[in-house]
């Protein structure tokens, strides 16, 4: 199967997947035969690289396709080079930076396609893998309550994030500067859906917050570089924001990050990042073997 979008998962498969990262974590990894290729026709280190790590340590073999040396320097077509790579590989690890790409991908190929983020749109497998860290952090998921924090508008993170935490049955509480919310009708469909309590602010308050998940306020957007300085100092996650917080509040963040966190919550028993992170090995290993349909 493709991985293409939260919205085709169910909460059943969801916990299929996490159940098998579960079992790699205690028992290790299955040797497996096969050839994935990750093209990425936009920068990446974690998911590509962490793709890669999680194939080899399959057993698996890797294809790196690299759009600068490829022939679409000499102005092949995305839809020939997306045919072209499914004749060599088993699955395809796609990112792009243009929307809706990866479902394009997934009608043009035979073998699994897997979303590793197409423009401002979904990032599916970065979502699963938050989940499944806030799920070990805190020993459960249903009913947390989580603060999401920063440039809510514009992270492709978000929108799967979203609708995956939704599926999950946690509060969610949005905290984002006036402009940058996540899109209306995604609150609007997950409300519907799910019966989600969704709640926005304006201003940082995570007084009530089990989980923190930052992202960056993105500067470039702005028109007024003055107040996107303003904005990005006012949506900075400080230690002293977590004192006010629980005491086992955890802080989550997809990565990059640039400012957007003090480098004092790095040291601090709250930041789960890097673990997070490490985390994407065995979840994508999961996704591998799932969408590759491996027993």
């Amino acid at each position: 199967m493709d991985m293409i979008s939260m919205r085709d998962l169910d909460k059943k498969t969801i916990e299929t997947i996490f159940e098998r990262a579960e079992n790699i974590e205690k028992f290790g990894y299955k040797e497996r035969k096969g050839i994935i290729t990750t093209a990425f026709f936009e920068t990446s280190t974690r998911t590509k690289l962490s793709f890669q790590s999680a194939a080899k340590h399959m057993g698996m073999k890797v294809i790196d396709f690299v759009p600068e040396t490829s022939s679409l320097v000499k102005g092949e077509s995305f839809s020939d080079t997306i045919r072209m790579l499914d004749n060599y590989a088993d699955a395809i690890i796609i990112r792009h930076p243009k929307d809706g790409s990866a479902r394009l991908a997934a009608k043009l190929a035979k073998h699994p396609v897997i979303n590793g983020g197409d423009g401002a749109n979904e990032h599916p497998t970065q979502a699963l893998i938050d989940i499944y860290t806030i799920k070990k952090e805190k020993g459960k998921i249903t009913g947390l309550n989580i603060s999401l924090f920063g440039d809510l508008g514009h992270a492709r993170t978000m929108h799967s994030l979203l609708y995956g935490l939704a599926m999950s049955d946690v509060n969610l509480t949005l905290i984002s500067p006036k402009g940058l919310e996540p899109n209306a009708e995604i609150i609007d469909e997950i409300k519907k859906e799910f019966k989600t309590e969704i709640v926005q602010k304006y201003e940082p308050d995570f007084t009530d917050a089990d989980v923190i998940y930052v992202v960056r306020v993105q500067e470039e957007r702005f028109a007024d570089k003055y107040e996107a300085k303003k904005i990005k100092e006012q949506f900075k996650l400080e230690l002293s924001d977590l004192k006010k917080a629980k005491s086992n509040v955890i802080v989550l963040h997809p990565l990059p990050k640039i400012d957007e966190i003090s480098a004092e919550v790095d040291k601090s028993k709250h930041a789960k990042y890097f673990e997070q992170a490490a985390n994407a090995v065995p979840v994508r290993i999961a996704i591998l073997e799932y969408c590759m349909g491996m027993e």
